[in-house]
């Protein structure tokens, strides 16, 4: 079963007067990603390198941020794909020491970057979520607010009308449960 991240976990390492900042969060997909990309070159106006790797199914990608090909990037995508990790984000900020670590010293660095913020972060599972939707009666309201707090579904949308339509997502294994006994109430659901 895949896994994400709790919460973000820094690291920070000192290598050949090199400063390396990791960052290891989940995500939820590319655009997310790029904010917060774009967020850390702000924040480091004088860093080097903003290097990453983005692990979520269709929407992964790395980028070396201008160190040589294949030596920061891809290494950090690697060490994600090896955790078993979905929707997670690893970014390592690079403040240049004048000291060039080489190919291989490049791959080591930004790997232990994000290894070592990973040794520290909470790994939960990923929780699927299915959406759904339906119309019921006002009376019938307050029983359909009821099982979906049993369920922990989220509300999305509540639209007052002739009835009532209710958008909501919760997770996949309890979608069939509740989707039976919304039947067996005569709900129709979408």
């Amino acid at each position: 079963m895949a896994r994400t991240l709790r919460s973000a976990v820094h690291s920070e390492l000192l290598i050949r007067k090199s400063r390396f900042i990791g960052c290891v969060q989940p995500v939820q997909g590319r655009a997310e990603a790029n904010e917060v990309v774009a967020r850390l070159r702000a924040e480091h106006p004088g860093a080097a390198h903003v290097c990453w790797a983005l692990l979520a199914g269709g929407q992964s990608a790395a980028n070396d941020d201008g160190e040589p090909g294949g030596t920061a990037g891809r290494p950090m995508l690697e060490v994600l794909r090896h955790q078993d990790l979905e929707g997670v984000l690893a970014t390592v900020v690079r403040y240049f020491g004048g000291v060039k670590l080489g190919a291989g010293g490049l791959v080591r660095a930004y790997t232990d970057a994000v290894a070592q913020a990973l040794l520290q972060a909470e790994k939960v599972p990923v929780q699927r979520l299915v959406t759904m939707a339906c119309s019921v009666s006002y009376a019938t309201e307050g029983w359909l607010r009821r099982e979906l707090e049993l369920v922990g579904a989220t509300l999305l949308e509540v639209a007052h009308g002739s009835d009532v339509r209710v958008g909501f997502s919760l997770p996949e294994d309890a979608a069939s449960a509740l989707r039976q006994r919304l039947s067996d109430r005569g709900i129709q659901v979408e």
